[in-house]
């Protein structure tokens, strides 16, 4: 958990599906604007989100099944991409699509998605099961400073962070609605991605 916070606050008013009411947690485009013009905000995203909005080079060109279009907006130091999906003014799903042929949803709009980024970076390792505990002492032995980063990444946000089971739920209840229609296929080789979160 987030030192220093309490671990049962409740979700930000962003996550229920309505426009955020505080100041800086604007609506999902709005927040993309604001990343894209805030190098502070962009650097933070980056460290410790390990979102870096420099990054909109996919490795492939992807194609969802719908034919709804991907916008990529960021990408990470493994080689992964993140994808609005969707025209801008509606509501877009977050894809993270990985370098090995695998893709997730991970939340129901940006707003979603930054809060699991932002507040849980390891969020790939959480999903996968690992317990927080472990991975909150693996982030610190690798960079001691990350408690702090963190912090200043949800200040200038303007979140408070969700209890780690609540973000786990939210995280799985996004990826579960990934196939069919958010599965992303190569558009050179036709291959459909796999799961990122497959449970067989």
């Amino acid at each position: 958990m987030v030192t220093g916070r309490d671990p049962a606050t409740a979700l930000p008013p962003a996550l229920s599906g309505q426009a955020a009411t505080f100041p800086f947690m604007t609506a999902p485009d709005d927040l993309l604007r604001r990343i894209e013009t805030e190098p502070a905000l962009a650097d933070l995203l980056n460290w410790p989100g390990d979102f870096d909005v420099t990054r909109r080079d996919p490795v492939e060109e992807l194609r969802l099944p719908t034919g709804m279009p991907l916008h990529p907006i960021a990408g990470c130091a493994a080689g992964g991409t993140y994808f609005l999906c969707g025209e801008p003014g509606t509501r877009r799903p977050v894809l993270y699509a990985d370098s090995e042929g695998q893709a997730s949803l991970i939340g129901e709009d940006l707003t979603e998605a930054i809060t699991l980024i932002a507040a849980f970076p390891y969020w790939q390792d959480l999903g996968l099961g690992f317990p927080v505990e472990e991975l909150e002492a693996d982030m610190l032995d690798d960079q001691p400073d990350f408690d702090e980063s963190r912090d200043r990444l949800l200040s200038a946000l303007g979140l408070t962070p969700p209890p780690a089971a609540d973000a786990l739920a939210r995280l799985r209840a996004a990826a579960e609605r990934t196939a069919p229609d958010f599965v992303p296929a190569s558009v050179e080789h036709g291959l459909p991605y796999g799961l990122l979160f497959s449970r067989d």
